[in-house]
């Protein structure tokens, strides 16, 4: 792996709870507000929890013709409107050959489930013959990737990837390395997700794994409090624009951060418990630190996955202070599904783009909700977001699965060269 070949990120766009940007989702996380409440989009009647993060006022017409939107599944929609905000920032504009030096990698925990949904419906209904000839296409995993790769031109490896909630971490971390081997040179990637179905809340319901505080929708995420129940369902997705450093100053790019380090791990112990020593995580953690060639005194900032439910919550609790020691008690380490719930497959690349701000404006969002925090020497950032200069921020993504990655990004211009 070329050493010199440093990863940068040059755009970013967010579809989710709170915004439908990047700029109006990080306003509200700023401010501690909300965006859960309840559920609009589904018959909930019957169902344990019936209340989450819905993306709310996106209109597919402003961003895909008629005949796009009605192959695109929500969550792929979501990845393309993310992508356009990403791309518009970055200012990229790939010419035939350019294109051939570029790739896409979007990451989804469970794909065009709405979709499915919609299709088995309409033939149980109506039979065969109703059957869209686009069903197979709507709802196919990689439908987001290629709707990216058909609008910008980008004919270099475009991909789906599935690692649950970490998907979208993962993706952005791959990409990174398409970047640093030389497969490519630019890479469209981030996570998208929209699993608001009476399905998935009921079988996640069933899990006991959402919280059921239907009488107070938006203090149920309540990330490292003593008095959690279980995560929020969340839709939404969060897309970068990643270049080599090389390119981007060749073509005078606004360098937001940079992708300093990445590290993947699977637990390989049981399908929805972390492992109870937190093993897989602590080693992503570590390793992405190796990969970045920094310690851990270096990190200014944790975006813990914490998704409020008593299993992560503990066992990243640990990890977090087996990895970073005493320092862990010297920074803020706060779970911004606090406000968004958890958006699963697009929760890890939001949290990256949220990372990346807080490395550029030196303030960190806060966990609302956390009254009786688990560890009381720990600053997870309570109710109110906190100034604090970052130069090094490590966001997790843990999955399930045993799915564990963590991306640290870095302030680009305290280190470069240039």
């Amino acid at each position: 792996m070329p050493a010199h070949r440093r990863v940068v990120i040059t755009g970013w766009g967010a579809v989710t709870p709170l915004g439908l940007s990047v700029e109006e989702t990080w306003s509200a996380l700023i401010a501690g507000r909300s965006g859960i409440a309840p559920l609009t989009g589904v018959d909930t009647t019957d169902l344990a929890t019936r209340f989450g993060g819905e993306v709310k006022g996106f209109d597919p017409s402003r961003h895909l013709k008629p005949p796009q939107a009605r192959r695109m599944d929500p969550y792929a929609q979501y990845a393309y409107a993310a992508a356009a905000e990403a791309v518009q920032q970055a200012r990229l504009d790939l010419d035939e050959e350019q294109g051939q030096r570029a790739g896409v990698l979007i990451g989804s925990g469970y794909g065009p489930m709405s979709a499915h949904a919609r299709h088995f419906a309409g033939l149980d209904a109506h039979g065969p013959r109703r059957v869209s000839p686009f069903a197979q296409i709507t709802g196919a995993m990689d439908s987001a990737a290629c709707e990216i790769s058909f609008r910008y031109g980008i004919t270099g490896p475009t991909r789906a990837l599935s690692t649950a909630c970490a998907s979208g971490a993962d993706a952005i971390g791959e990409a990174a390395r398409w970047i640093r081997h030389g497969t490519v040179d630019v890479a469209v990637a981030g996570g998208a997700e929209h699993i608001l179905t009476r399905l998935d809340l009921a079988s996640s319901g069933n899990a006991r794994a959402l919280s059921t505080r239907n009488d107070a929708p938006q203090e149920a995420s309540r990330p490292f409090d003593a008095d959690r129940d279980g995560f929020v369902m969340s839709a939404g997705a969060g897309v970068l624009v990643l270049e080599s450093e090389e390119r981007a100053l060749a073509r005078g790019a606004t360098i937001l951060a940079e992708v300093a380090g990445y590290a993947a791990t699977s637990d390989a112990h049981h399908w929805t418990a972390p492992h109870p020593e937190g093993r897989g995580a602590r080693t992503a953690m570590t390793a992405a630190l190796a990969d970045a060639g920094l310690t851990p005194a270096d990190v200014d900032y944790v975006n813990a996955h914490g998704t409020s439910t008593q299993a992560n919550d503990a066992g990243e609790t640990a990890a977090i202070r087996a990895v970073l020691g005493e320092h862990a008690e010297r920074i803020p380490i706060s779970s911004t599904k606090s406000m968004t719930g958890h958006m699963i497959g697009a929760a890890g690349a939001v949290e990256a783009i949220v990372a990346g701000l807080a490395v550029r404006h030196g303030v960190v969002p806060p966990t609302v909700n956390c009254h009786r925090p688990v560890d009381p020497d720990l600053n997870f950032v309570p109710h109110t977001a906190q100034k604090h200069r970052v130069d090094v921020a490590m966001s997790n993504s843990f999955g399930f699965g045993g799915h564990n990655a963590v991306l640290v990004l870095r302030a680009w211009e305290a280190h470069s060269e240039h």
